[in-house]
């Protein structure tokens, strides 16, 4: 095989994987089956190919969550392979229910019910709240991005290990606790 025809093989094989990247799969009872592993994972058979395992991903988590759920390849490129456009029409209640139970895995947030204090040192915040789950302390890096704001009274906050948390709604909060907060957002 000469230079010019390797060429054309490595065209065409980029070509190939373009298409496939810009092809949008909708994946729904008629042509895709979900199965929970033994190993509590998500396994799936698509198009005559079998995926013993895949990744299940949320495209907009907080305001659609049950809409455009990805499902990927469980490797580190996360290849997408298709969408489900809505977990409650086009699957069963069994399979949404499995593909839920892997979003809440995912997309563990505790929910912050109040604060009991943050302190500001060497610019990081140093937060001690309540959540649905208990106490806990967790680390910002100020200015990083880690404290956003989603809607005028919902906050995500990621803490320098990559973990989330949620205020669903800053009104339920006392006084006391926004002016903690007051200078973080």
């Amino acid at each position: 095989m000469n230079i010019h025809e390797m060429e054309n093989i490595v065209e065409e094989e980029m070509k190939q994987q373009s298409q496939d990247v810009l092809e949008m799969r909708y994946l729904d009872t008629k042509n895709a089956v979900f199965a929970e592993t033994e190993g509590g994972f998500v396994s799936l058979d698509y198009n005559g190919k079998h995926y013993g395992r895949v990744g299940v991903f949320h495209s907009f988590p907080f305001t659609s969550p049950s809409d455009y759920i990805s499902i990927r390849e469980p490797d580190e490129k996360q290849k997408e392979i298709g969408i489900i456009k809505n977990l409650d029409e086009d699957c069963s209640p069994e399979t949404a229910e499995i593909l839920r139970e892997q979003l809440h895995i995912r997309y563990f947030i505790p929910k912050i019910k109040k604060i009991i204090s943050i302190k500001d040192e060497y610019g990081y915040a140093y937060f001690h709240v309540k959540t649905d789950f208990g106490k806990c302390r967790f680390v910002v890096q100020m200015n990083s991005g880690g404290i956003v704001t989603l809607t005028e009274t919902q906050i995500l906050i990621t803490d320098l290990d990559g973990n989330r948390f949620e205020i669903p709604d800053l009104t339920k909060l006392t006084g006391k606790e926004l002016k903690k907060l007051d200078l973080f957002i």
